[in-house]
């Protein structure tokens, strides 16, 4: 009886985003339900890069595009590991703090952008001198699923516009084992905690 009504409710919303028409933008956050396989239900992020990473679809574009064609396109993507079609509704749960600018990127926050298996994914204001640690502590701490042995730190150059990877291990540097310090973050900073593969 729940799984229905939570099926009726996501189609409601779903039609509702429809028949609005809106244009997903990057930060929003958009929920992600599979009726035939609730283990993947989420929240996921719209990355700067107009981009969503689901489970086996990898990534996904969304910027600019509605629900209806985010859904198809996941659905497409998925449709290979289930015996018959899945169903699969997206809907946007929330769309991207709307900050004023304060011009020169010099003011007091910046927004940092939080995906994977965290509690609570999603664009973050943050006082500017916020450490790693200190904003994976605001995110409601981290699900049963993730790898957090690889964290994910991409930041872009403002000035060159080359992105950078750095991979983190939060294990280590919790337990004080690691030699890498605790990073501070930039504007712009995306951070992944990816899901723990099989035995890890």
């Amino acid at each position: 009886m729940k799984t229905l009504l939570m099926t009726l409710v996501a189609m409601l919303f779903a039609t509702f985003a429809a028949a609005q028409g809106y244009l997903i933008q990057s930060g929003d956050t958009l929920t992600v339900e599979v009726i035939e396989d609730p283990s993947l239900n989420r929240s996921v992020l719209v990355l700067p890069d107009g981009s969503i990473n689901f489970p086996f679809a990898g990534s996904v574009p969304a910027k600019g595009r509605t629900a209806t064609d985010v859904q198809s396109s996941i659905t497409a993507a998925i449709a290979s590991n289930f015996a018959t079609q899945p169903t699969v509704f997206v809907t946007v749960q929330s769309l991207r703090p709307r900050v004023a600018s304060t011009g020169g990127g010099g003011g007091r926050t910046i927004d940092v952008y939080m995906i994977g298996e965290i509690g609570s994914p999603g664009a973050k204001e943050l006082r500017r001198g916020t450490t790693l640690l200190q904003a994976l502590a605001s995110t409601g701490g981290f699900t049963k699923f993730a790898a957090t042995k690889r964290i994910l730190l991409r930041r872009t150059d403002s000035r060159t516009g080359r992105q950078s990877v750095s991979r983190i291990n939060y294990k280590a540097i919790a337990a004080g084992t690691s030699d890498v310090q605790d990073i501070v973050l930039a504007d712009g900073d995306v951070i992944i905690v990816p899901e723990r593969r099989l035995f890890e």
